[in-house]
This record gives structure tokens, sequence and C-alpha cells, in this order.
């Protein structure tokens, strides 16, 4: 195997690869990097069994070809490199060297046979996306996984796939947060995958490559293909994230989106999560809520802790209905205010003890359960 290719596109397919490797693998083979170089492009390829990611760039291929390399020693040293031209020549016993200027480095790597393959996807279930749309989605819900390993059915994004619509759910019992999207689904393309928390993180990460995004999955396992180079820079031409989804059935969620609220106050996000924010500085651990009084027009948002003070914002708003008091943990407020790009929010209210719920115009909703006010 012989190419050579531009240092700055090396470096950032192999950083795009990087994520997938744990810092312990349990076999060697899986802290290494699967280098194929065919026609004139390279494909990178690592994975841990439960997550694997392979992206292609562009390359002057000589000799056809594959090895395997450490992926992160690689990484560090195709960005170290000090010309903008890269040669790399893998010899049968998987020696490679590569040059570049005046730098010459020679590294053992492995054979191509002990690699796992990522699985390929037939269309069994396969739908396309567009990738802002999706990574707008994924960013309004992915704060409200669950970090409790116990309750393993909540540590991802839910994926519903019904007819006329995609939603996205998560969930770690004290909040939850859905967004929705029409979409024509099939019949024979409904279903739904509860995508791991690992894998929300990457798809995420490389969710801005382009154009669209077209996923595809099954009772155990999902696909997203990202087609690139959306710019002609040909820092990476397409991008294939496989991962295992997690086993087991996700809650009925809408069991806990509030029926009836009595109260509902338009808002403006931005100035909200500044005074939430700001409010949330004075909270300790032992103190650790906001408390968000209604009276006419008047929204009055307080924090206090034994240890450093209380603090006090204001905001004036359109309200008319009688005085209501409630007290939420800061984070859960800031969270979704934070993930939307929508200048306004609704504020939906019952009582003190019943749920808090934000919404937006366009079918976000975040259910905030309230905290016990002494």
């Amino acid at each position: 195997m012989k190419f050579k290719t531009n240092r700055d596109h090396f470096a950032n397919g192999l950083s795009q690869v990087l994520n997938v490797v744990g810092s312990k693998a349990t076999m060697p083979i899986l802290s290494n990097v699967l280098i194929e170089a065919e026609k004139d492009q390279l494909s990178l390829t690592t994975t841990n069994l439960d997550l694997g990611i392979r992206c292609k760039i562009k390359a002057d291929v000589k000799e056809t070809g594959s090895v395997t390399l450490p992926v992160k020693r690689l990484a560090s040293i195709v960005r170290e490199l000090p010309n903008a031209d890269v040669t790399v020549d893998a010899s049968p016993n998987h020696q490679v060297k590569i040059s570049s200027g005046g730098s010459t480095f020679r590294i053992m790597g492995m054979a191509k046979d002990e690699f796992p393959p990522l699985p390929e996807f037939g269309d069994e279930k396969a739908h396309t996306l567009q990738q802002d749309e999706l990574a707008a989605m994924l960013k309004s819900v992915a704060y409200a996984q669950s970090q409790d390993e116990t309750r393993y059915t909540l540590n991802g994004v839910y994926f519903n796939f019904k007819e006329g619509s995609l939603s996205l759910v998560a969930t770690d019992g004290r909040r939850l947060a859905l967004i929705s999207k029409e979409m024509v689904i099939p019949a024979a393309g409904t279903g739904a995958i509860i995508l791991p928390a690992k894998t929300v993180s990457e798809l995420a990460r490389i969710l801005d490559k382009g154009d669209k995004v077209k996923i595809n999955f099954n009772d155990r396992r999902c696909a997203f293909q990202i087609g690139t180079d959306k710019d002609g820079s040909g820092l990476v031409d397409s991008v294939y994230l496989y991962s295992k989804v997690v086993e087991g059935s996700y809650p009925n969620y809408q069991q806990v989106i509030p029926k009836e609220t009595h109260q509902r106050i338009k808002l403006e996000r931005e100035l909200l999560l500044q005074c939430v924010h700001r409010a949330a500085l004075v909270c300790s651990e032992k103190s650790n809520s906001v408390r968000m009084k209604l009276t006419s027009n008047l929204l009055e948002i307080t924090a206090q802790s034994p240890d450093f003070g209380e603090a006090h914002e204001s905001m004036a708003i359109g309200y008319s209905g009688p005085d209501l008091q409630v007290a939420f943990n800061p984070a859960f407020v800031i969270d979704p205010l934070r993930a939307l790009s929508k200048d306004e929010v609704f504020l939906e209210l019952k009582d003190e003890v019943s749920p808090g719920v934000f919404k937006t115009l366009d079918n976000f909703i975040c259910v905030i359960m309230p905290m016990r006010q002494s």
C-alpha cells in the first residue's frame, strides 16, 4: 500500500474516527484505525464493537492495500508533520513509513484480517433527513438523558418513527424533553430505537458535514450515512456511523406530559436564561433551587442558600392570572433554554406541585418536575 495525501485532510479524517476508541480496548486491534487505500481515496475505520465509524478522504493512491495502526499515536504524528504533503508506504510485514518534508516515521501496524468489519445495511428501514434539522432536534433533547446506569433504557435518546412524524425523546425521570417533526414515513418504515448516549454525542459531533443524513435501523442496530464535502474542500468525503441500539422498552413518555395546565406565559428565551443563570450563582448543593413567582405582569426569580446569600431577578411579562409560585432545579430550566434557538418560549403551569412545561411553536416540549418549597 502506498499513497500521498494532504496532511490537514488526513488529520481531519483521523480526528473524525478518534473518539470511538476507548482508553481500555478489550483487544489490541481495537486501539487501531483500519486504513484502506483504493482508487483515489482513503477509508479510515475505528470500532469498539458497540460503535463504529468510517470516514473517507481524497488521496493519490499509488498502490492499493490496507493496514491498521494505533490511531491516537498516528493522529498525534500526522498533526505535527512539517509539510502539507504526506506520503505513506506500507511494507508486506505491516511496517509503515510516513514521510513529510524532512520528517520520517516508521510504525509497526497489524494486518486487516483481525479487524472487526462494520456491518453494512440494506434498506430494511431507511429514512433521509436534513443534517441541520436532525442536529437541532438532538440538541433540543440530549441534555435530558439519564446518567443512571441502572436505568439503562433511559441512557440514550429514543427515536420514534411513526406514520406522519419522527419524535425524539430523552428523560432522566425528573425531566423529559420531546421534539417532533412531520415527515412522510411509510408503514414499512415505522419503528423505534433507543440510541445510546455515546452514539448520540458522536452523531451530534459529525452532523455538520453536509446536506443530508440517511438513517438505517432494525431492532438491534442502526447506521447513519453522511455525505459531505458541501464546500468542495475535500477535507472529508463521507462519514458512516454504526451503532448497536439499547435493547429494552422505552417507558410510555406520553403519560408524563400534563394533560392540562392553567397558565400559559410567553417569555423571551434569552432574557429568562440570563435571569435564571444569574440567580443560580448563589445556589449550593444543599439549596439547589430557583423560585419563580408570577404576579400581575411580573415574573420574579429568586434563589438563596445559607452558604452564599440570595439573588433576586425580575422581568416584565404579559400575565394577568392569579399569583403563583413554583421552584425548579435551575439546571433543568437552563438546559432547554440553552439548547433552543427560538426567541420565544412558553411556560405552562398548573400549581406549585405540578410539573412545569416549556414549549415552543415548533413541536418542542420539556416537562420539569417541581421542587418542594420550604
